[in-house]
């Protein structure tokens, strides 16, 4: 399984709100299903955004802040400062969510959605198929679930696909795995494929690290032609 796809550990049962959905009802929604956050749905069955317990906590931050300052000289507030205000001001899910939501298809690698939840900085991503239509959710536990696999899982997926790379017999490389650390051993014939199969190894899910142990055969100089070589007499 290498490369593993969304598609492979995400839910398929979707905890969802609507937009005109309360704040209260969104935040028992969060708490029942003992969930952090959950995707919020249009009339299309489209996602439109997301609310995580982030989205409530700074609802009832905003408000507390906002004691006794009514009539207080306040500085021009900038478009986070106001983001964070209306939300304070929320009472349902269309005003209270992030928008546009952050997205992924079934078929996005895991490595690619763990981008994603960076780059954004979220913690979840609302699958969609190609009509952008809800069809699961996956979670950075979610994604974290490949590095589960058992060192010989990994040993085995390394093994052939390092092979199928190198158009070798398995036997050519030796692969052991331990805590998810790969050590490759054995003699190859160029230095580029022993750069190739670490590539190879280090891509493999689950796979936490690789130590090339790898010999190949030194660069020979290439071969000159010989200037002025005696002939046939």
């Amino acid at each position: 399984m290498m490369y593993c796809r969304v598609k492979d550990v995400m839910t398929h049962e979707v905890v969802c709100a609507q937009g005109e959905t309360p704040f209260k009802a969104v935040a028992r929604l969060l708490s029942g299903n003992r969930i952090s956050g959950l995707p919020v749905m249009s009339d299309e069955e489209k996602v439109v955004g997301v609310i995580s317990e982030t989205d409530l906590l700074q609802h009832q931050a905003q408000q507390t802040e906002g004691y006794g300052r009514r009539h207080a000289r306040r500085p021009k507030l900038t478009r986070s400062a106001r983001t964070a205000a209306a939300k304070a001001r929320a009472t349902t899910a269309d005003h209270l969510m992030t928008r546009p939501a952050i997205t992924a298809t079934p078929e996005h690698y895991v490595t690619e959605a763990a981008r994603i939840m960076c780059e954004h900085g979220v913690e979840r991503l609302p699958v969609v198929d190609d009509r952008d239509r809800l069809v699961g959710i996956v979670t950075r536990g979610d994604l974290l679930r490949v590095f589960l696999r058992t060192d010989e899982e990994i040993r085995r997926e390394v093994s052939r696909r390092v092979a199928m790379g190198l158009d070798v017999p398995r036997y050519v490389v030796d692969v052991g795995v331990d805590a998810g650390v790969v050590t490759l051993r054995g003699h190859l014939e160029r230095r580029d494929d022993v750069e190739l199969a670490v590539r190879i190894a280090g891509h493999v899910d689950g796979v936490v690290g690789v130590i090339s142990r790898l010999t190949h055969r030194p660069t020979s100089a290439r071969t000159r032609p010989v200037v002025g070589a005696p002939g046939h007499m």
